[in-house]
């Protein structure tokens, strides 16, 4: 995979997934433009650290006037993009339903579906004014099509991305834009640490329903994030992959 003279764009950059994507970007060769809501310019220095070429804007993907500007930026510093990974997100509230709130369902579904809809809109527009064709990944999640108590505002956000992906597929693909979805199962990031660390107790039950014992990196999933970008994946779109270890194959815990 040898993206040289490519720009890569990665939302939620700063953490987790996405910095694990963006510096995997940049050791392939790509322009990595890193974008989060918290002003960060770590992930930056270390791929500048390591040779590669990067830079930072703050963006906050619930606003679309800022996600305007993050497309308007990208393109004057490297002048084109090439691919996009929609990772910002928020595990929101998880609460019982009856315990939870408009407010909590505005939020999550904002930042989770409304923020991803918007990054593929902007990002399409660009691509298209290129006519070059290009490639998008959305985060998702096992939970989308999974559950745990208290998910259900969660669930609800990623089931939305996992329907909105085939359309979106269609409606570009003529025109050389594949777009597709990765559903990450249980992978070690900070997100997940807010819920338990691997080694506590808590984290057993999922670990032994794991068909490899063992939770995900998140540099595997960067893996299967450029992949789809690259050009062996050029007949794959309007798909949802899972990143799982076989974690939501159903009937084998």
């Amino acid at each position: 995979m040898n993206f040289q003279g490519k720009v890569a764009l990665v939302t939620g950059g700063s953490s987790g997934i996405g910095r694990a994507a963006a510096i995997a970007f940049a050791k392939a060769g790509a322009n990595v433009v890193v974008a989060a809501r918290r002003e960060s310019d770590e992930v930056v220095r270390l791929i500048k650290n390591a040779g590669g070429e990067a830079t930072f804007v703050q963006t906050d993907v619930s606003k679309s006037d800022e996600i305007a500007n993050l497309i308007k930026t990208t393109v004057k510093t490297y002048g084109r993009l090439d691919y996009a990974f929609n990772n910002a997100g928020t595990e929101g509230k998880f609460a019982p339903i009856t315990q939870l709130t408009e407010a909590d369902w505005e939020h999550t579904m904002t930042v989770n579906l409304k923020g991803v809809w918007l990054c593929m809109k902007y990002e399409i527009e660009q691509l298209l004014k290129q006519g070059s064709g290009g490639a998008i990944v959305n985060t998702s999640s096992w939970l989308a099509k999974g559950g745990l108590m208290g998910s259900t505002i969660y669930s609800a956000s990623k089931g939305g991305l996992d329907g909105m992906v085939r359309p979106a597929a269609l409606e570009y693909a003529s025109q050389g834009i594949r777009i597709n979805n990765i559903n990450p199962g249980i992978i070690d990031t900070e997100m997940s640490r807010r819920f338990f660390h691997p080694e506590d107790e808590g984290a057993k039950p999922f670990i032994n329903h794991i068909p490899a014992k063992r939770f995900g990196t998140s540099e595997e999933v960067a893996e299967v994030v450029v992949w789809l970008c690259s050009d062996a994946a050029s007949y794959i779109t309007g798909q949802t992959i899972s990143v799982d270890a076989g974690y939501a194959i159903p009937g084998h815990r």
